[in-house]
């Protein structure tokens, strides 16, 4: 994940010219504590948002930080750019971040309160993709329980 002990230029060879001081990101370390497994159903940029998600859960990147490039987080995840692109993609159409013309990815203001539901209905999601339920399914229960 975002954060932690194990520093993005330990983790990867990157070249001393993309240190924090450099490129001027908030964030330049990265430490998965959930690996992204490409055996799993669920999908690659799905697990790599949820790993920000966590990140930024967490406290580990605050509100207005700036997120390390996506090359960089690609790097250290195993996983494509495009990957990590696609993940910010959903985390952008979520509110979670903002893409900033010169100055890349940053974490939005979201409050404690929406990113708490957010959280929640991961965890709704994922029980109902493990007990074979499909999202138009889950869409209707919700809408039901309302």
């Amino acid at each position: 994940m975002l954060g932690g002990e194990a520093s993005l230029h330990h983790r990867v060879a990157v070249p001393s010219c993309y240190c924090r001081r450099c490129y001027d990101a908030n964030v330049t370390s990265i430490k998965p504590t959930v690996e992204i497994d490409p055996s799993s159903s669920v999908p690659l940029h799905e697990q790599v948002a949820a790993a920000i998600r966590r990140a930024i859960a967490d406290g580990e990147v605050l509100s207005g930080e700036r997120l390390p490039p996506a090359r960089d987080l690609a790097a250290v995840l195993g996983v494509n750019a495009n990957t990590v692109f696609r993940g910010l993609r959903t985390l952008r159409d979520e509110g979670i971040v903002e893409f900033r013309r010169g100055r890349g990815v940053t974490v939005s203001g979201i409050g404690p309160e929406r990113g708490a539901v957010v959280a929640k209905a991961r965890e709704l999601v994922a029980l109902a993709r493990h007990c074979g339920y499909r999202p138009e399914e889950l869409a209707e229960i919700i809408a039901q329980v309302s």
